[in-house]
């Protein structure tokens, strides 16, 4: 019997196999021409529904089935063709590459991803890296901090499926962190958040098993870890020890140095006195920097030039030292001049596994605090990369680290690197990790499922840290009530924040209103992002940074990648901030009478309300004066 050309098949099998496949394709065509027509007619008997009809009637056509190429080329390779086509083009996500490499996998699971993509169903799951253990999950969480951090260790928490007890001071008691925390508990004072004793007390209250204390605050208070060992609450962070040694800048350098971690040229010892940083200082040579033992955050710090400062800076330093810490020890080493400054993010678990999740470009500093950050960094090269990021992860082995943190170095022009110091700050970019439910369960005693060489860097991040401060005068802390909040959306955009229109900025606490992260599949796209988000961010009420950051974002030097610690001055960043303020003051007109109008109802409504004076009806306060006042607030020409 003669084989048809181009078919697997031959004679009669194959005229049935070619007959059953035709009926089935053309019911289908059938199927779908009947549902296209019936949303055809609906569309023109009823036009209130022609946007909705019209969705419906060009879906049903899309799927319609051709068997006109079968007609002509009869053969199972053509059936399989139309059948690829088709899906192809129903599914615009999925590639024909795709489809037809379906056919050389064994698993059916192929076939299902590539049809969950192409509908749109298909979620994208977030990578994890530590492998719980069978119930061995915290059931009740202490979050010991407030704003941006405890929404997120919130979040971490609902998804891992553990309950969530919030914290919050009498200023606080409306805020988002209350809000959605399965339960909460005032602390009084706002002081009263580095209140150890107080804090652990409502822990066994609560009967929470584990205490989260986000960063800064006390996230790296030793004594505060040592309560929580001895009253049994896990401490989601280092152990007490493990705290006082990255506590101590000079015993951590003494552990890096003698594991092969390059560190900046210094005296190894506290500073006993004067004298002794007077006889330092020549060793070493100018100029160089007298930093806290106990420090961190930016405080604690003195850059010396030459020998006539070097009696005020180790004063001022060591006092300092003293308020901040409660620690007046300080050390001395050399100034690296105009470096960048690089962290590693790592996650280490208790079995003595520790992997890294590349770098964090984190240069443009005001104070030592960090303002802008990208990742990954465009200073290094995938073999500096791949270096620093070693030294990284022996670092964090030498002195037995547990948990997530942070290892940072200094790049000096030449590509020298040198360890500053490691912290327990945690950010996620561009791995695709929640860092915060990794270091919770690290903590639970976790197993790091995953080897250094499956990490993955996907694409470009930037991050923004937009503070309650005028930069126009000098980062002035701006206190008051955020009137108006509108945040950026779309692809690629996240911003972790516990503000909202009526959030009071207070003088109690940090500035931070938010953290804007834009993600790109390159620099140049992140970047856009960052720059299209900051267009888009309407906060109305205080003074923000946004301006500052427009203008680091859009600046030459930063879009080519030259940046230093000293950007800020070196490019007179605050000068052209202050030039577009005077400008935007003074280009102000006079305001019409009808948002006059709109200002004086503002303030009535307001004034009213603090009253109770005025009740719309007997109950709630007109919605046309309430209406009024939000259309004032929106007019950015109403600013001060």
């Amino acid at each position: 019997m003669k084989k048809k050309k181009g078919s697997v098949f031959s004679g009669k099998a194959y005229e049935r196999i070619k007959n059953i496949v035709g009926k089935g394709i053309k019911s289908a065509e059938e199927g779908w021409l009947v549902s296209a027509s019936a949303f055809t007619k609906l569309k023109h008997s009823m036009p209130s529904l022609h946007s909705f009809c019209s969705y419906f009637e060009n879906m049903a056509k899309s799927h319609f089935v051709s068997s006109k190429v079968l007609e002509k080329k009869p053969s199972i390779a053509n059936f399989g063709k139309v059948i690829t086509s088709r899906i192809a083009s129903i599914l615009p996500h999925v590639e024909l590459v795709q489809i037809k490499g379906m056919g050389n996998s064994k698993s059916s699971h192929s076939f299902f991803d590539a049809m969950a993509k192409g509908l749109g169903i298909g979620k994208k799951k977030g990578i994890e890296y530590a492998k719980l253990r069978k119930n061995h999950l915290f059931k009740r969480v202490l979050i010991a901090n407030r704003g941006e951090i405890a929404l997120r260790i919130i979040g971490a928490c609902r998804e891992l499926g553990v309950e969530s007890v919030a914290l919050y001071s009498k200023q606080e008691k409306n805020s988002l962190v209350v809000k959605f925390a399965d339960k909460s508990y005032s602390i009084g004072a706002s002081k009263n958040y580095l209140d150890i004793k107080k804090i652990v007390e409502i822990a066994k209250k609560v009967k929470a098993d584990a205490i989260h204390p986000g960063y800064g605050f006390l996230s790296e208070n030793a004594d505060f870890a040592k309560l929580c060992e001895k009253r049994r609450i896990k401490f989601i962070g280092p152990t007490s020890k493990m705290i006082s040694v990255l506590g101590n800048k000079v015993e951590a350098k003494k552990s890096m140095i003698s594991n092969g971690v390059p560190v900046i040229e210094g005296e190894r010892q506290s500073l006993k006195d004067l004298a002794h940083a007077k006889e330092t200082a020549k060793s070493i040579g100018y100029p160089l920097i007298i930093k806290a033992s106990a420090g961190g955050g930016g405080k604690g710090l003195r850059i010396v030039r030459k020998e006539e400062e070097i009696e005020q800076a180790f004063n001022n330093t060591k006092a300092e030292s003293k308020n901040a810490f409660g620690d007046d020890s300080v050390y001395m080493e050399k100034y690296v001049e105009e470096p960048r400054h690089i962290e590693f993010q790592i996650l280490a678990d208790k079995y003595g596994n520790v992997i890294h999740l590349g770098e964090r470009d984190c240069t443009i500093q005001r104070r030592h605090q960090k303002l802008v950050e990208e990742a990954p960094s465009p200073a290094l090269t995938n073999e500096l990369r791949q270096i620093i990021g070693e030294s990284a992860v022996r670092a964090v082995k030498a002195i037995k680290y547990e948990g997530a943190g942070t290892v940072e170095f200094l790049l000096d022009k030449s590509g020298k690197f040198y360890f500053i110091e490691m912290n327990t700050r945690v950010t996620e970019m561009v791995t695709g990790v929640d860092l915060v439910k990794e270091q919770i369960k690290l903590a639970t005693g976790a197993k790091l499922s995953h080897k250094q060489e499956k990490v993955k860097i996907d694409g470009w991040a930037v991050e923004c840290r937009i503070n309650a401060e005028d930069p126009a005068e000098n980062f002035m802390p701006s206190m008051g009530t955020i009137m108006n909040y509108l945040p950026p959306g779309g692809p690629g955009i996240r911003i972790s924040s516990s503000c909202h229109a009526g959030h009071k900025i207070e003088p109690h606490f940090d500035s931070l209103i938010g953290l804007l992260i834009c993600h790109g599949a390159t620099r140049v796209e992140a970047i856009a992002r960052m720059s299209r988000a900051l267009e888009e961010y309407s906060i109305e009420g205080v003074k923000t940074t946004i301006p500052f950051h427009k203008a680091v974002i859009n600046h030459p030097e930063f879009l080519k990648g030259n940046v230093t610690t000293s950007f800020i001055d070196k490019y007179g960043i605050l000068e052209q901030v202050r030039k577009g303020a005077e400008k935007n003051k003074n280009g102000k007109a006079e305001l019409p009478a009808d948002k006059k109008i709109l200002i004086v109802t503002a303030a009535v409504n307001q004034y009213l309300a603090k009253k109770g004076g005025f009740k719309a009806n007997g109950s709630k306060m007109s919605p046309w004066i309430n209406a009024a006042r939000q259309e004032a607030m929106r007019e950015r020409s109403l600013e001060e």
